[in-house]
């Protein structure tokens, strides 16, 4: 038998194919179970005008054979089959698809339900990956003769008549040796190849039998209507499907039908895993195309912000690449991400309303997760986002939303205010809230690192502005308020220069404020870098070029403490230099921030009190 030689081009293909083309190995076996899909597609699809094919919906299987003596593979099929002139077009020439000339024939009304997966004709020529000799024995339907073809690779191939009963196609990989590097005999394991087919081809939509055992699930939980749907299913498939003990706190099933169909099953989870917010975390949805997972995780159908959702998206609308695991265009990727982000804003909206005590707990969990996609991408995001979030605050306990902050503003007031710290604790005792609080007005507590960048990038929300307790104007002095503390401040200039030139460039300016009612003093910062800002960004390893903000030493000149500096600026400028140290060094404590000399602080204290 004269051996049939490959094309120049399909040589070149083949070599491509088994080295560069997919990414993994265990593909082959997905290739080679959808192309057998595909055959009894064509199969199923002739019955339904053809009487003589003998066959219901039910009789179609897909079988699995391993044979680890003879380092053999055969997957066979009850579909349509080949004939020799068809096993020469077909697997003859590289890239030639059957499959692709079967699906621009079919009638779309008597098809509907037939998906053709292998429309490039190139899927087969994986099994060469993992194969020294492959030999395919087809009988096609209405044929009484069956047909062999048989190659070891680029070399070239055989055709010869085979004897095979019934129709259908059988294809018997011999597995190659192992090699330095390489371990082909993973695939003689059973429960390898069963995990390959669960991974891969769980839901094609005949049976895939192996050691008389139906391997995979077949119809998917997302292609099934809602109703027939109760919460435990899906809350089952989501525990085996993730390893989740917990349920999630919300299940999203989605029909979409338009420019882009698709099918999904989406899941807010209760809790981040150990590893969620580390670059460990793989982000995701899996991606399927007419039941076969082509992508594990693709990160293009889910915005960063929203990346903690788990789930699965099918199409067949996709624009696959050969390979069949990347897409050649991601026009419809865009299409179907963009909605799936609204409906993920949409369920948490209701989440949020309808079911608060459920929203809080995931909250809890993933409400960083929607602050760092608020700041992300200069804030690309932050109009979805603003209404999701959440902050503790001064008024009560518990956590509130910007809504709820700005239905319970009094009329008169103008901003949102907030204050930035490591504890609610500690920002309930910061004295700059005293007047905010005295007014009626409430406060968001923010304790998260990012919080503040939240704040500046948000800048308003329903056109109330954002403003820090600690803003050099607070919105909360009267003209004529402003004008008496201006006067007394030029009036006190010299004192003001004396505890600045005292404390050696510690801060940027001393000046007395409207902030304090009952407190001395406290610390501000002037310029875009707050001292927040400042611990952040020092809180950051490996981070040498540390960013200081101007510190502004705020004091009360109401305040007996202030009296008592300028009595000692007036006839004692050593002991005002101490009050001016002393002073500084409780505006760090209450400000949260390090003191730098603690043992000058001890040694002022033990002097004044002698």
């Amino acid at each position: 038998m004269a051996k049939k030689q490959f094309k120049a081009e399909s040589k070149r293909l083949m070599d491509l194919m088994i080295n560069s083309i997919y990414t993994h190995k265990e593909i082959f076996l997905r290739e080679l179970i959808s192309n057998a899909s595909d055959a009894v597609d064509k199969l199923c699809y002739r019955s339904l005008t053809d009487d003589k094919v003998g066959l219901s919906r039910s009789d179609f299987a897909i079988k699995i054979e391993l044979d680890k003596d003879a380092r053999t593979i055969t997957v066979s099929d009850n579909g349509i089959g080949m004939t020799a002139q068809e096993l020469e077009s077909n697997l003859g020439v590289i890239a030639k698809s059957g499959s692709l000339g079967f699906k621009s024939e079919l009638d779309p009304e008597k098809a509907e339900g037939i998906d053709i997966i292998g429309q490039f004709g190139v899927g087969f020529y994986s099994a060469f990956m993992v194969s020294e000799k492959v030999t395919v024995i087809s009988r096609a339907y209405g044929s009484q003769e069956a047909s062999k073809w048989e190659s070891s690779g680029a070399d070239g191939y055989t055709i010869s008549k085979a004897e095979k009963e019934g129709v259908g196609t059988d294809i018997i990989m011999k597995i190659k040796e192992d090699a330095e590097g390489e371990n082909y005999s993973e695939f003689l394991d059973s429960f390898r190849l069963r995990s390959i087919i669960k991974k891969y081809s769980d839901f094609i939509r005949y049976p895939i039998i192996m050691d008389g055992e139906t391997i995979n699930s077949m119809v998917p939980i997302w292609q099934r209507n809602r109703s027939e749907l109760t919460d435990e299913d899906l809350n089952l498939f989501y525990r085996e499907k993730y390893f989740d003990m917990d349920e999630p706190v919300r299940s999203i099933l989605v029909s979409a039908e338009g420019l882009v169909s698709y099918k999904a099953l989406l899941y807010i989870p209760k809790k981040a895993p150990y590893n969620y917010y580390t670059r460990d975390y793989t982000a995701g949805l899996q991606l399927y195309s007419n039941g076969v997972m082509i992508m594990e995780n693709c990160s293009e159908l889910l915005p960063e912000c929203f990346r903690f959702v788990h789930g699965i998206v099918d199409s067949q609308d996709l624009s696959l690449n050969i390979s069949r695991e990347m897409l050649q265009h991601d026009r419809q990727l865009k299409v179907i991400a963009t909605n799936i982000e609204k409906k993920i804003k949409s369920e948490l909206k209701k989440l949020l309303t309808d079911e608060r005590e459920k929203y809080e707990e995931f909250y809890k969990s993933f409400g960083l997760q929607l602050k760092y996609g608020t700041v992300g991408d200069f804030g690309a995001k932050k109009e979805m986002l603003a209404e999701l979030l959440m902050f503790h605050h001064a008024s009560a306990e518990g956590l509130i939303t910007l809504d709820e902050y700005k239905a319970a503003m009094p009329e008169d007031q103008k901003y949102i205010y907030y204050a930035v710290g490591e504890s609610v604790s500690r920002l309930a005792a910061m004295p700059q809230g005293e007047a905010v609080r005295e007014r009626g007005y409430d406060i968001l507590y923010l304790t998260d690192d990012v919080d503040e960048f939240v704040m500046s990038i948000l800048g308003e929300y329903s056109g109330k502005e954002f403003k820090s307790i600690n803003a050099e104007d607070t919105g909360l002095s009267s003209e004529e308020e402003k004008k008496e503390t201006e006067q007394k401040q030029e009036e006190n200039r010299g004192l003001l220069d004396f505890v600045k030139e005292t404390l050696g460039g510690k801060i940027s300016e001393a000046r007395l404020t409207t902030k304090l009612k009952s407190h001395p003093v406290c610390l501000s910062s002037q310029g875009n870098i707050t001292l927040e800002m400042e611990k952040y960004f020092s809180s950051i390893p490996g981070n040498d070029n540390k960013i200081k903000a101007e510190r502004v030493l705020e004091i009360n000149g109401d305040h007996a403490s202030f009296a008592a500096l300028k009595a000692a600026f007036e006839s004692d400028r050593e002991r005002a230099a101490k009050y001016a140290d002393l002073l500084y060094f409780q505006a760090l404590m209450l400000a949260d921030q390090p003191i730098d000399d603690p043992l000058k602080y001890a040694q002022i204290i033990s002097e004044l009190m002698v």
